[in-house]
C-alpha cells in the first residue's frame, strides 16, 4: 500500500490517503501515467506520494528515504527540495529548514557538551539549564 498527500493551492497538505502501490500499474486507467495523476484528477487537487517510513531524511527500515518526511496535515510540500516540511514550531522564528532532513533547525548548533540547554529566541542562542530537566 502507498500513501498520497493531498495539497492545496499553496502546497499545504490537507490530508493523506491510502492508495495503490505506485509500482502496480496493472489497474491504472490508460489515460494516466501515474497514481499521483489519477488521485489528483479524482480529488481535484495536486497529489504527491509520501513514504510512511521516512522521517527527517532517513528511512526507518534502512531503505531509501523519500521526500524528507512522511506528510501530515499542515505540512508543506517544497518542490525545490522535493520534500514535505513540518509546520514551523511556534516561537522559533529564527529557525530554518535543513535541506537534508527537511526539519527545522536553530541558526546555532546545539552545544556538543554533556550539559542541557533550551533555546532562547530573544537572544537566538542556547541557554544552559540551571538544573537538568527531569
Amino acid at each position: 500500500m502507498a500513501h498520497y498527500a493531498l495539497l492545496d493551492e499553496n502546497n499545504i497538505v490537507t490530508g493523506v490517503i491510502n492508495g495503490v502501490d505506485e509500482d502496480d500499474l496493472s489497474n491504472l486507467p490508460e489515460e494516466f501515467d501515474t497514481w499521483e495523476e489519477f488521485y489528483a484528477d479524482f480529488h481535484g487537487c495536486t497529489v504527491k506520494r509520501t513514504s510512511y517510513n521516512t522521517h527527517r531524511g532517513e528511512h526507518d527500515l534502512g531503505g531509501t528515504a523519500f521526500r524528507k518526511n512522511y506528510a501530515g496535515k499542515g505540512f508543506t510540500y517544497d518542490s525545490t527540495l522535493d520534500g514535505f516540511i513540518p509546520p514551523k514550531p511556534t516561537g522559533f522564528d529564527s529557525w530554518v529548514v535543513d535541506n537534508t532532513t527537511g526539519d527545522w533547525i536553530a541558526p546555532t548548533p546545539y552545544p556538543s557538551d554533556d550539559k542541557y540547554y533550551y533555546w532562547e529566541e530573544d537572544t537566538t542562542s542556547w541557554v544552559e539549564f540551571d538544573t537538568p530537566p527531569e
